[in-house]
């Protein structure tokens, strides 16, 4: 997509695209790239109570709290969805995604698949776009290079793939993130949200 046709997605409907897949698929890099790219969108933070990696900044990256400091905001109701996984909390603050879309904002959220599942009820005109690894062998070899999993850990979150799959029929589009193909990714996903802007002026 040109520059020029980034700068015509115009305002229409705000649009909520929800970006998602298994852990070790690339999310975080499909985001930020994305990100890089600005696009007139607000970039929601999701919040976690895992350790920041290397490089990444609280408020940019993640909203990163304490266990404690996560609990109060799920106790007073602040947060769109949460879950606990792998032994850390992640969630997705109403203040990222409720005001701007409020003010006509088209907002991009990335969260796991069972975060998606529960932003696409509570916002059924959201776009739900599942990243999908190549093969399983190539997404064993993405976790393993983060040099963070053990063998335990990796065997349980390739189960957890294996549920998440079951997930698919919920999503409204599936992208393959190949590996060293991030911009070809990016602009699958900038002709989905072409896509789904022209459906919304077809449809005024």
């Amino acid at each position: 997509m040109t520059s020029d046709n980034r700068a015509s997605l115009d305002r229409t409907k705000p649009l909520l695209l929800i970006l998602s897949g298994p852990s070790g698929v690339g999310k975080d890099a499909v985001f930020s790239r994305i990100k890089q790219l600005k696009l007139p969108f607000h970039y929601a933070v999701t919040a976690t109570t895992r350790p920041p990696r290397p490089m990444e900044q609280d408020g940019v990256d993640y909203h990163f709290f304490t266990k404690d400091e996560f609990k109060q905001k799920i106790a007073q109701k602040q947060l769109l969805e949460w879950a606990k996984v792998y032994d850390n909390y992640y969630g997705v603050p109403k203040e990222e995604v409720e005001p701007p879309l409020k003010s006509g904002q088209d907002v991009i959220v990335k969260v796991d698949v069972q975060g998606a599942t529960t932003l696409k009820r509570l916002f059924p005109e959201a776009i739900a776009v599942f990243l999908m690894y190549p093969s399983q062998e190539e997404l064993v070899q993405r976790l393993r290079q983060r040099g963070s999993e053990s063998q335990n850990d990796l065997n349980r979150r390739l189960r957890t793939v294996e549920r998440e799959m079951k997930s698919l029929p919920l999503f409204d589009y599936v992208v393959v993130n190949y590996r060293d193909k991030l911009d070809e990714t990016v602009v699958q996903i900038e002709s989905i949200i072409k896509t789904q802007k022209e459906k919304a002026r077809q449809k005024k």
